[in-house]
Formats: C-alpha cells, sequence, structure tokens
C-alpha cells in the first residue's frame, strides 16, 4: 500500500501544493496513492497525538510512505530520527519527493536519513532566527506588522485557482472535494462564488443537469 501523508500548521495554511508535489513525484515512479492522510497540526506535536502516530501503527512491511520533505513528519530532530527507526525496522520505505530520495534498509539510507534530518533542523532554527532579526528590524523602523484589515488568504487561494475550480466542477467535483483540496471552508467557498459569476454559473448549471437527469431517470 502506498500512503501520502500531508500536514500543516495552521488553518491559514493549505494542501495543495503538497498534493501536487507528491502527486507528480508519484507518476514519475509509476506509483498510485492508495490512500491520501491530511491534517493541520503543529510538527511539535508528539507523533501520538497525530494522525501521523495512528498510521505509522498501521503501516507494515512493504508499505510505502511519502512525504513532501522530512519536516512534515516532525519539527524536532530527535522525533524525525525516530520515525526514520520506526520506517526502518519495519521495512517500510519512506520518499521524501522534494530531495528525491528513497529511504529504506539500506546503510546508505540509514545515513541520509541522519544527514537529512540533521539539516532540516538546522535549516528551521536558521530561519527562525532571520525571521525574529527581520521582524525586529521592521518594527524598530516603524512598520507595522500584520495583515491588513480586509484582506483574505483563502479567498485568494481559490482566486488564483478559478479555472483549475471550474474544470473540476465541470468534472464533477464535490464542493467539499474543492474545499479539502485547497483546504478552505465552506464559508470561504461560498464567498467565492458569490464573487465569480462564472463559479455561480457552473454550480447553477451542474444542478439543473443533476434535476433532468433525476426526472428523465
Amino acid at each position: 500500500m502506498v500512503i501520502a501523508y500531508l500536514r500543516v500548521s495552521t488553518s491559514k495554511q493549505h494542501l495543495a501544493n503538497q498534493q501536487d508535489e507528491i502527486l507528480r513525484f508519484a507518476r514519475m515512479r509509476n506509483l498510485e496513492i492508495n490512500r491520501w492522510v491530511t491534517e493541520v497540526v503543529s510538527g511539535r506535536k508528539h507523533q501520538k497525538e497525530r494522525k501521523l502516530g495512528r498510521l505509522l501503527a498501521r503501516l507494515r512491511e512493504g508499505d510505502t510512505l511519502i512525504v513532501t520533505e522530512l519536516s512534515r513528519l516532525s519539527r524536532t530532530l530527535t522525533e524525525i530520527m525516530s520515525i526514520m527507526g520506526q520506517c526502518l525496522k519495519k521495512k517500510i520505505v519512506l520518499y521524501s519527493t522534494k530531495d528525491g530520495y528513497a529511504f529504506d534498509d539500506s546503510i546508505n539510507s540509514k545515513v541520509l536519513c541522519f544527514a537529512f534530518g540533521l539539516v532540516a533542523e538546522i535549516e528551521r532554527n536558521l530561519i527562525s532566527m532571520r525571521t525574529r532579526e527581520a521582524l525586529a528590524l521592521r518594527r524598530a523602523e516603524g512598520v507595522r506588522l500584520g495583515r491588513h484589515k480586509g484582506s483574505c488568504t483563502k479567498l485568494r487561494i481559490l482566486t488564483d485557482h478559478r479555472e483549475e475550480i471550474l474544470r473540476m466542477l465541470q468534472d464533477g467535483d464535490t464542493i467539499a472535494k474543492i474545499c479539502l483540496h485547497y483546504g478552505v471552508s465552506r464559508d470561504t467557498f461560498d464567498k467565492f462564488r458569490k464573487k465569480y459569476e462564472s463559479v455561480d454559473k457552473a454550480l447553477r448549471h451542474r444542478t439543473e443537469r443533476r434535476k433532468k437527469a433525476v426526472v428523465h431517470g
């Protein structure tokens, strides 16, 4: 079985980029994703308190787990190495798509597991440090931080993918599926629908077709 694991830290982020990355990787490797596991939770939360913990417990020898990067598994080096150890022990292949590496039971993979985990930890620390320094500098310069009133990040996500959403609607995808794909709420989608007549028209047209199908069925 091939399982894809997607994680974001907050509802302000969305999962579509991770999903697209994994789908491209799977196509290149001729892999078929049998199951998608997604969650919105901090990577600092222990795996046993996340869906990831239950997923790892169910995985069996020969299964494959795909993530876009090791930091999706955890935000701490210690836990990354623990998860790697579980996968190696159970002979589960772990793919990290952005690196293009497969982590299995070979000695090379064990070395790479440690190296990548270490690099990921160092990189996160550096990014965090640079972010704090940049914010401190902007505050010192009198720049007002935070999102401007009236902005809508999630609505912008749908707006930027309007053509793709129209195709999904024409292909019969449900609103619930679209919301899950882009990590937005139904309320946000309704605002998006009201904003764009083409989307509202596509939904009304689909509803009319379904009603006719029921009548003639």
